[in-house]
């Protein structure tokens, strides 16, 4: 823990900083809850340099049951810092939904317990949307590109939290790959901070919506979401709500010249293809169903499709009162989730596909028994280690959706809404079907489902294994 302890010291004197902006709001304002940032800053400092002063004066590589100790116990340790401002400002009844809102900041879900959204103060609001950007990318990755001293063992802590089975290291050392990922991620946002503004958004909400569609989180700073906009930033905040999706390193190298980039990336292509499909399915269905002019209906099932299987979770229409067929398609789309490398959470399309080959190859094997049968991306053949690796996550994925949604419905929740807030939670996409539905939220969950759901977003963010690595007794044995 001498190791650990001194990297969760500067995680939380940075997150101390970050709180800094939303404070300066807060004043500028005349916001009583400016208070409540200073004494969270302080307190901050305070377990910062507690945590900091036992730094080991020789630096040695960080080892890989140290990285996913630093990853988990770091995102651990944000959301319990990042919730003080808050707390301390009573913005919640309960401690734990202001716990609940932070957890759901970081891991970029958007389930939100919050009934008055228009009303909140803006220092906090603030907060709400930069912790959510803060964790599209990732605060450990954000530490390796700021930090020097932690680019040593650097690579563990990428491969601990950075999500996908393959690991994209665009330059040879790490930090300097972790520079280039939120390089593009901040050259991203400033683009949509720019065009939502001159479509007559505030600078305010611009940069607010910004930070939640790029992380893929959710979070507006209106109750009625991106409905209560018109149609120019309905159709600004889909394209870069398909972005966000999207692996980032293609978007650096499309920056760099490679304009093939994108076609030439197999998952890429499935990605767009089954979005695309989706987005005709849904729309056919409405249709078909409801009724309504073609166009409208086109971009309504294009906003929601787009919005879920990025795992971004804003809506412009309430999707729970929509066809059963169209929910179910949309449940599904939240197992899904968007590319390998992206903000997104779920399970990725580059899982999917490689277990959709996966499977083909099984069949091939079993009409040709003494063939000798790979598993390729394009031209690179998937070793046995990692199939493996998905296979045991997507299981472990599976696994906490079955127990987590029972323990739910144990709690007295129906089943629509048992299953969907941990479908949606697991994949870190905030709203989902019955109780939880578009049209409402997770406030009056029990305090145990609220629990549940906390550890569902950890969980998903983090790619499973590192959270659920923390209860093997073997992982805390030297």
């Amino acid at each position: 823990m001498l190791r650990v302890l001194p990297i969760l010291g500067i995680l939380n004197l940075f997150l101390a900083g970050v709180m800094i902006f939303p404070m300066l709001v807060s004043w500028h304002r005349g916001e009583k809850e400016t208070t409540s940032f200073l004494v969270s800053i302080g307190i901050s400092v305070l377990f910062g340099l507690a945590f900091y002063l036992p730094l080991p004066k020789k630096r040695e590589d960080i080892a890989r049951r140290q990285a996913f100790a630093i990853v988990a116990f770091g995102w651990i340790s944000a959301s319990i810092f990042g919730a003080l401002p808050f707390i301390f400002a009573k913005a919640f009844i309960h401690p734990l939904d202001a716990l609940f809102e932070t957890v759901s900041g970081f891991t970029t879900t958007g389930a939100s317990v919050l009934t008055a959204i228009d009303d909140f103060p803006k220092g906090l609001q603030l907060w709400r949307a930069m912790i959510q950007w803060l964790g599209g990318m990732g605060i450990i990755l954000f530490s390796i590109a700021v930090l020097p001293f932690l680019g040593v063992g650097g690579m563990q802590l990428y491969r601990a939290e950075v999500p996908g089975p393959f690991l994209d290291k665009l330059r040879p050392r790490i930090a300097e790959t972790a520079k280039i990922l939120w390089q593009t991620y901040l050259l991203i946002s400033a683009l949509e901070v720019v065009l939502l503004f001159f479509g007559g958004m505030t600078i305010f909400d611009s940069i607010c919506h910004t930070f939640t569609t790029m992380a893929t989180g959710g979070f507006s700073t209106k109750g009625a979401s991106i409905g209560f906009y018109g149609q120019y930033h309905r159709i600004v905040i889909t394209f870069f709500m398909f972005m966000a999706g999207t692996n980032f390193a293609l978007h650096y190298r499309f920056l760099k010249g490679e304009y093939r980039s994108f076609w030439r990336d197999r998952e890429f292509r499935f990605y767009i293809t089954l979005m695309l499909l989706g987005i005709v399915i849904v729309s056919w269905s409405l249709i078909s169903e409801i009724g309504g002019k073609w166009g409208y209906r086109l971009e309504e099932a294009a906003f929601q499709v787009v919005s879920i299987m990025t795992t971004t979770g804003y809506v412009t229409a309430d999707f729970g009162r929509w066809p059963p067929f169209c929910q179910y398609f949309l449940l599904l789309l939240m197992f899904i989730g968007g590319c390998a490398g992206s903000t997104g959470g779920a399970i990725k399309c580059l899982r999917i596909l490689l277990l959709f080959k996966y499977a083909t190859q099984e069949l091939r094997r079993i009409i040709h028994p003494h063939a000798v049968v790979v598993v390729k991306m394009g031209e690179q053949t998937i070793s046995p280690a990692i199939l493996n690796g998905i296979l045991g996550m997507v299981i472990l994925y599976m696994a906490i959706f079955v127990f987590a949604s029972t323990a739910m419905s144990l709690l007295g929740l129906d089943m629509i809404t048992s299953i969907s807030s941990v479908a949606a939670t697991l994949g870190n996409i905030g709203p989902g079907l019955g109780k939880v539905g578009p049209a409402e939220n997770y406030a009056h969950l029990p305090l145990l489902g609220k629990w549940i759901l906390i550890f569902c977003m950890l969980a998903g963010r983090l790619e499973v294994y590192t959270i659920v690595i923390l209860l093997f007794p073997e992982f805390w044995r030297k």
